[in-house]
């Protein structure tokens, strides 16, 4: 998970308030310990991560308000979650983990994407065949590995989509950030890049890679990942 509380905007004339995305990772948490599987967070230096406020609000919740308290409840109380490993402790124990998934939200784009612990993990999950989530914002973390030695390189993602993400720039965030045009990026890098409508229940799996749109694609992201995870195992 991200660390970042803040993104620059506009060349740094902006400073908004950052992080992850609440029910992008919450929706994806609780599907993968539902289905009896354990899980360890990890971050930059182990800070404990930042919620996006703009994630609280209830219009990303399906009026589920009971979900979104439930969620607002374990980041305050959950003792993993608020001592998080560092990247380099999650990259020493790599082998224990059967897959690994990123939540969105703009504060990846502020560290993760300048990370050096991320390409090593993405090629490590990659290599063998772990399932690999990455969630609205996340896609753009393959961009982190060279293009002649990508393992994703050719295969079919989603993201967040530009229509999406110029909403986001114009009427959210009022400011653009550094790290922007996601789709464009990865086409651009020769991924093959599909997308649903805005606010789509969206999300793509292309062998041990599974990618999702917006806050709304959380059904459709679960049952893919928990898919690859079964299938994995099965081959295990």
């Amino acid at each position: 998970m991200s660390a970042a509380d803040t993104i620059e905007l506009n060349n740094g004339q902006k400073l908004r308030q950052t992080g992850v995305f609440l029910n992008e990772f919450y929706l994806a948490y609780k599907s993968v310990i539902d289905a009896g599987h354990t899980v360890d967070f990890a971050t930059p230096n182990g800070i404990v991560a930042t919620i996006d406020e703009e994630s609280i609000n209830d219009k990303y919740w399906k009026k589920n308000l009971a979900l979104k308290n439930e969620a607002l409840f374990f980041i305050k109380t959950d003792t993993l979650f608020n001592h998080p490993k560092t990247l380099e402790e999650a990259i020493d124990i790599k082998s224990d983990y059967i897959g690994l998934i990123i939540p969105g939200g703009q504060g990846l784009m502020v560290d993760l994407m300048v990370d050096n612990n991320i390409p090593i993990l993405l090629k490590y999950f990659a290599k063998e065949n772990k399932p690999t989530g990455l969630i609205c914002h996340a896609p753009s973390l393959i961009l982190t590995m060279p293009k002649d030695e990508n393992p994703y390189s050719g295969f079919t993602v989603n993201s967040v989509s530009p229509l999406e993400e110029f909403v986001i720039e114009r009427f959210i965030m009022k400011g653009k950030p550094e790290n922007r045009k996601i789709a464009k990026k990865l086409k651009k890098f020769g991924l093959k890049y599909r997308c649903g409508l805005p606010k789509s229940n969206f999300a793509i799996r292309d062998r041990n890679l599974i990618t999702s749109q917006n806050p709304f694609s959380g059904s459709s992201f679960s049952k893919l990942f928990l898919e690859a995870i079964i299938e994995y195992l099965r081959e295990e």
